[in-house]
């Protein structure tokens, strides 16, 4: 199995900024897609950014400009980078990865969400 560990949430003023991280680890022989996903109280859930393996990047039109994906391939790790955060930021992040595993199976696996606070 893969588990997926995140860390660097928190309470931040409006303007701030915070890093979230997200380590893979397990039986993985390669990691296609990894990304940020979100969901504020009362919505659904929705995509952040997303950065493929050979660094490609997507974003969603609301935090274009103000967050940067990027991953560390070598230590399965991929990274959000939140600067002039809004009220509108706060959500529980999750991470995602679409993992290639050593049986060849092809498994999307989720990290347990952080939260992240946007308030004065």
């Amino acid at each position: 199995q893969v588990q997926l560990v995140e860390s660097g949430g928190g309470l931040v003023q409006p303007g701030g900024s915070l890093r979230l991280s997200c380590a893979a680890s397990g039986s993985i022989r390669s990691i296609n897609t990894m990304g940020w996903y979100r969901q504020a109280p009362g919505k659904e859930r929705e995509l952040v950014a997303d950065i493929s393996s050979g660094g490609s990047t997507n974003y969603a039109d609301s935090v274009k400009g103000r967050f940067i994906i990027s991953r560390d391939n070598a230590k399965s790790t991929v990274y959000l980078q939140m600067n002039r955060l809004k009220p509108e930021d706060t959500a529980v992040y999750s991470c995602n990865a679409n993992v290639l595993m050593w049986t060849l199976n092809v498994i999307n696996f989720w990290g347990q969400g952080t939260q992240v606070t946007v308030s004065s």
